[in-house]
């Protein structure tokens, strides 16, 4: 089953837009899970099967993994082997944000849907088509371009003005125009920035899929972004969650409020 198949499915089983990231810090982690021989995964599991009712996606962040080197690349490897034999049905997102020349970009799509087997991936524009191919051409993939971010700063080059229009807008004209041939395009666009989104809306059409971080600890609201942008949308809260007392509670109350505004017209 393709990317968005899948992600429709399950936003349809649990009646849900939320995507949990899976970004764990080990300074951060419990003292009885900090300690194992695999805390990363073992705190993840916790996490999964608390939540799996409740979202539509899972996002790692691969840097989380990365800073431990080749143990935390085996951790974030069964994290995904978990999530595809425990819960087959929910897509999984690698948040990696690669970007590079084609040759390289082809090692990097490898790691992602061949090691890692995963979902979809997000990447950056920055190089152009030709340095994305490698990914647009999975097309059973969900390839999830940046467009405009939810960082602090994200505007010192994504609201630069280039012929009339800001540069995230050329971003989202470009790739839905030119780079979804395969019909696998999404945008990464932020809960912080609700007017832009709209925007970004208006150019692309209601078909097309945002990925919207910045819920929870980035201060995002979610009543803003949903009549910016639809209900097409998967919202990530990775902080908010899984560092919360009590994870699934968590989880419960952030997609029964996203439902709220879900439902208005």
């Amino acid at each position: 089953m393709d990317f968005k198949r899948k992600l429709s499915a399950a936003q349809g089983k649990n009646n849900s837009l939320l995507c949990v990231g899976l970004d764990p810090d080990v300074a951060k982690l419990p003292t009885q899970v900090a300690g194992t021989p695999q805390p990363l995964f073992s705190f993840n599991k916790a996490i999964i099967d608390a939540t799996a009712s409740l979202v539509c996606a899972y996002k790692p962040n691969s840097a989380f993994y990365e800073a431990r080197g080749a143990a935390g690349i085996e951790e974030l490897k069964q994290t995904c082997a978990y999530i595809q034999e425990h819960y087959p049905d929910i897509p999984i997102i690698l948040d990696f944000k690669r970007g590079d020349i084609g040759n390289t970009n082809n090692h990097y799509a490898a790691f992602a849907f061949d090691y890692l087997g995963v979902d979809a991936v997000t990447v950056q524009p920055y190089q152009g088509r030709a340095a994305v191919q490698s990914f647009l051409d999975h097309k059973d993939k969900g390839i999830i371009v940046l467009c405009r971010t939810s960082n602090e700063g994200a505007g010192e080059f994504q609201d630069l003005d280039t012929d009339g229009r800001k540069l995230y807008l050329q971003v989202a004209d470009k790739v839905a125009k030119n780079w979804n041939a395969n019909g696998n395009c999404l945008l990464v666009v932020g809960a912080t920035a609700p007017a832009e989104m709209a925007a970004i809306r208006q150019i692309v059409g209601d078909d097309m899929i945002f990925l919207v971080p910045g819920i929870g600890a980035q201060g995002g609201d979610i009543e803003a972004t949903l009549k910016a942008g639809g209900p097409n949308l998967i919202i990530n809260s990775a902080r908010a969650i899984i560092y919360a007392g009590n994870p699934r509670q968590a989880a419960t109350e952030a997609r029964d409020q996203i439902n709220k505004y879900r439902s208005q017209p």
